[in-house]
């Protein structure tokens, strides 16, 4: 199985022409009947391989970080964090897999924070998460800056797509720690700032979509991952407002499902499934509240899980066919910034 990246490589190295490359594309694009850039490739997954180093991968990681957490609760993060970058050395910069490579940026990520949260605690360790509110607050910010600092470090060397979704959450992380330490009374704040955050990675998502709209190189798996990010930062806001402001729980189902049809509406437009999905735990909410008659409440989720789970399958068939309807109704100029549209 090859990806978007390894033609591109294959092309870079010059095992492949430009022009075999893009007939290559073409295609692949004929056989399932759709263009190359509805298929929303991303590299998850390379072989069995990966899920095979992934196992042994965190159980070194974890063992180092219980030997490190023993001594001092910084050195548990700081023993995850260089070993996951020893590890990326190999496996992600000379191999290319790409399970084990999202996996060690994660981990590299959340050792820094990991180190820096166990620094400001005074090396309690994982009893700093129980040391309360106060102490929470005052050392996330902090913290979470960090692992923002390390995936970016990470990405200098590596450049695993992930890394700019888990650099930008780690961001989201500390204006979230700043208002939690901050304030007196966060949470009208909270909200609000969560989606003003993700307008801001769905802006940095686009950026790196606009500038590959053919989903041919590894900007396209860079937006992919924000974009996963963006959605649920945008959405739980605007759906908690409205499962909070409306007593009445079927008009605030109705209000939440049409919510969901607009994001699905942005998500034709921009070609973009990943809106969707990150979404759908409020539209299947929604759905299943709209069955509170039912006391049987697994047989509430199976109604809800069949109803939501029919459509997007309807959805997933005829995708193309919605996005030629949406994209064709935009303006000219909007139109031509977008992947192509075809019925």
């Amino acid at each position: 199985m090859y990806s978007e990246s390894d033609i591109d490589a294959a092309v870079k190295a010059g095992a492949l022409t430009p022009e075999a490359a893009a007939a290559l594309r073409d295609h692949v694009a004929r056989r399932r009947a759709a263009p190359a850039a509805d298929e929303e490739h991303f590299r998850l997954i390379t072989g069995f391989n990966d899920i095979f180093v992934v196992v042994a991968a965190v159980l070194v990681l974890v063992a180092v970080g219980w030997i490190g957490t023993r001594l001092h609760g910084a050195l548990g993060g700081a023993g995850v964090g260089l070993a996951s970058w020893a590890l990326a050395e190999y496996f992600t910069r000379r191999r290319r897999m790409a399970l084990p490579s999202i996996v060690l940026l994660l981990t590299f990520a959340g050792g820094a924070f990991w180190c820096a949260a166990g620094l400001l605690s005074d090396g309690v360790g994982p009893g700093y998460f129980e040391a309360g509110p106060d102490k929470f607050a005052e050392a996330l910010a902090p913290s979470a800056l960090v692992a923002a600092l390390a995936a970016g470090l990470h990405w200098w060397r590596f450049r695993v797509p992930i890394t700019m979704a888990a650099g930008a959450a780690a961001l989201v992380g500390t204006a979230l720690g700043l208002i939690l330490r901050w304030m007196d009374n966060p949470m009208p704040v909270i909200e609000p700032v969560m989606f003003v955050a993700g307008l801001g990675v769905f802006a940095f998502a686009m950026r790196w979509d606009l500038s590959d709209t053919a989903r041919t190189t590894r900007r396209s798996d860079v937006a992919f991952w924000l974009h996963l990010l963006a959605a649920p930062l945008m959405v739980h806001p605007v759906f908690s407002l409205t499962a909070s402001g409306i007593p009445d729980p079927s008009l605030s189902a109705a209000l939440v499902v049409i919510l969901y049809a607009v994001v699905g509406v942005v998500a034709l437009a921009i070609d973009r499934r990943a809106l969707l999905v990150s979404a759908l735990i409020y539209l299947l909410t929604a759905v299943y509240s709209l069955f509170r008659d039912f006391d049987d409440l697994s047989l509430r989720f199976a109604a809800a899980a069949l109803i939501v789970g029919a459509v997007l399958l309807l959805l997933s068939a005829f995708w193309r066919n919605a996005r030629a309807v949406v994209v064709h109704r935009l303006p000219t100029e909007l139109r031509a910034r977008l992947p192509a549209a075809s019925a």
